[in-house]
């Protein structure tokens, strides 16, 4: 009877394990994810700053 205590408890940690590691994995893809928003972002307001001086290099 104290067998089936020591699976359970096995069992258990590698549930847990697998949790940690699942949240892990996944605080990983939404860092990734961010970074290529803001370097999406970043580009933008490059770019707008750009046409902003070439606009207006052209009307002076």
């Amino acid at each position: 009877m104290g067998a089936r205590g020591v699976i359970s408890d096995k069992w258990s940690m590698r549930v847990l394990w697998a949790c940690a590691i699942g949240s892990g994995i996944s605080l990983y893809f939404v860092a990734v994810e961010r970074q290529a928003q803001n370097r999406a972002r970043m580009l933008a307001q490059n770019l707008q700053a750009m046409e902003e001086e070439s606009g207006d290099a052209a009307d002076a």
